[in-house]
């Protein structure tokens, strides 16, 4: 039995159902299997009172600190979160909660299932009781955690410490090493996808469910600016009779609605809000392309689950963008400007491709393979280690 520690601080909740989904769609596959014990561990930051109180983190007040989420145990200890230190102090406050929280138990091996705070935590515990560590980059904790002055040292004294390494990407490898990290260290792990459910359907169906006539853009991803939004909703305004819809919801809202009324184009472009995950796949399956032109990705969980849909993506060259459109009937890897969108979505529009031909892009990522291959990883720093 390999008892596994995952650490996580991008986990869903019950406040936030959608926070994290890949990460626990990776954990439940590896959960599943009858050799594995796993326990997780996903600390939520609070600031101290009075700012506690603000309604973005009163939420957690409702949030258990000990619960089985989906039929694995999880544990979802607090941990201060100090304004205006940038990070600074994140890793040693999620270190003692986790200390807290797992006294007394025993594992075989540490999952840090995101760079930062996870990673610096996870190699603290492993040093203490002498277990291997991995730790697992996906975008952001090394596109900005890895590179902000406050938290950079952090983040690369943990890759370097760290047992084994992986990575959502070749790209997201190469930016590992970037930091001066040995890259024989690393791993690829692909994100998967559920081929179930994620599928083609009828599309004039599925459009007028949703109430559209016409040409569909489908944008997945939070309202912030790093996602770019406001790019696909330029580049879809230069295109006549073609709806947009964008799904998620974050600080830029306001924004992307005051840009949406300027352009004029509100009778066809549409913020969603936060859809759950298990309603996304009807949404993207109705769209003829799905379009996201983020500042920086790993391996974006939507492109993949687009293709799966048998819809193709328009994305800029970032991540791991290149081993996802690795052929014109999977999309368009355009510069993340509004023009190239346009008309790289207006290519796509112009000659449409069979679902099955796009779909078959995603055929290659799949959570079996995704949890075959962390076991494999998790047991093999065990047995070097024993």
């Amino acid at each position: 039995m390999l008892r596994v520690l995952t650490l996580s601080t991008l986990f869903p909740d019950a406040s936030r159902p959608n926070f994290g989904v890949f990460v626990e769609r990776q954990t439940l596959g590896l959960a599943a299997r009858p050799d594995v014990a796993l326990t997780v561990v996903a600390g939520i930051g609070v600031p101290p009172w009075p700012l506690s109180r603000h309604p973005r983190y009163r939420q957690f007040a409702a949030v258990p600190t000990h619960e089985t989420w989906k039929g694995v145990e999880v544990l979802r200890p607090r941990f201060t979160v100090l304004p205006g230190t940038a990070g600074r102090f994140h890793a040693p406050a999620l270190l003692r909660a986790v200390r807290r929280g797992i006294r007394g138990r025993e594992f075989d091996v540490i999952d840090a299932s995101f760079f930062f705070p996870d990673g610096p935590v996870a190699i603290a515990l492993g040093r203490e009781r002498g277990i291997p560590v991995s730790i697992k980059a996906r975008g952001a904790d090394i596109h900005h955690w890895g590179h902000a002055a406050a938290t950079a040292r952090q983040v690369r004294d943990a890759g370097l410490a760290a047992d084994g390494l992986l990575a959502v990407s070749r790209a997201m490898a190469d930016d590992i090493a970037a930091l001066g990290i040995p890259a024989e260290k690393v791993k690829v792990h692909h994100t998967g996808v559920d081929l179930a459910r994620f599928a083609p359907v009828d599309r004039l169906t599925a459009k007028a469910a949703l109430g559209v006539a016409g040409p569909l853009v489908v944008s997945v991803g939070a309202l912030i600016p790093r996602k770019g939004h406001d790019v696909v909703i330029d580049a879809v305004a230069r295109l006549d009779g073609v709806t947009l819809l964008i799904a998620g919801e974050g600080e830029a809202r306001g924004a992307l609605e005051a840009q949406i009324a300027r352009a004029g184009v509100g009778d066809r472009v549409r913020l969603l809000g936060a859809v759950p995950h298990a309603q996304l796949p009807a949404l993207i399956a109705a769209a003829d392309v799905m379009a996201l032109a983020s500042v920086s990705e790993g391996l974006a969980n939507v492109w993949v689950e687009a293709l799966a849909c048998g819809t193709p993506i328009v994305v800029p060259p970032v991540g791991g963008a290149p081993e996802v459109v690795t052929a014109p009937s999977a999309g368009r890897i355009v510069p993340r400007e509004a023009g190239p969108f346009a008309a790289a979505i207006a290519d796509l529009l112009g000659a449409p491709l069979p679902a099955e031909v796009v779909r078959a892009h995603a055929l290659g990522f799949t959570w079996e393979a995704n949890t075959v291959a962390l076991y494999a990883h998790l047991a093999g720093l065990v047995q070097t280690r024993g």
